[in-house]
């Protein structure tokens, strides 16, 4: 007779919880102070969370606040668990869930080389224009294109080059804001 694990499934390898996983854009308002980073990060890695991006800038020099942009996924549940412990660390001053917000902007830059020549150099050209990425940098057997957008848009774009020769891609995470005159 072989013994079963008694331990509770995670909510990330349950079948249940997977049909409920959602990706949430927390913005973080931090002091900027030495190890802060740390702590938020510490916070996730010590309780098994995901962090899928994480940009971080200074945001008010006069006060030495910075904003911390952390897409994360989980339940419900988890997100708002997540969101909780947050707000105990002591150098947070506030968090907001942007993607409750229904007036949140999120954009992303990437970097992306291919390479190609002749008629997949003229398809990646001919995308590139349709997607307003730019041309940063060419060789006779390769580019490197800017691309600014919404993490879908370049997500889709990076899909496109696969085939003609995607070679790296570089991203800086999402930074995000809400929209309208109140800060959030």
């Amino acid at each position: 007779m072989s013994k079963t694990s008694a331990q509770p499934l995670s909510p990330y390898t349950s079948a249940t919880a997977k049909a409920n996983i959602e990706t949430h854009t927390l913005s973080v308002l931090v002091d900027n102070e030495p190890g802060v980073l740390a702590r938020v990060v510490g916070m996730f890695a010590g309780r098994g969370y995901n962090i899928e991006s994480l940009t971080v800038a200074e945001v008010a020099h006069e006060t030495h606040l910075s904003r911390i942009t952390i897409v994360t996924s989980g339940t419900p549940e988890i997100i708002e668990q997540i969101r909780h412990q947050l707000e105990r660390l002591v150098p947070v001053h506030s968090v907001k869930d942007l993607t409750l917000t229904v007036r949140a902007i999120e954009r992303e830059l990437a970097m992306i080389k291919v390479r190609g020549k002749g008629e997949n150099r003229v398809e990646a050209m001919r995308l590139a224009d349709a997607f307003r990425a730019k041309v940063i940098d060419a060789t006779t057997e390769s580019f490197i294109f800017e691309l600014t957008g919404a993490p879908r848009k370049i997500d889709d774009f990076v899909e496109l080059m696969r085939p003609l020769g995607l070679v790296e891609v570089s991203r800086t995470g999402v930074a995000a804001i809400s929209r309208g005159p109140e800060p959030i």
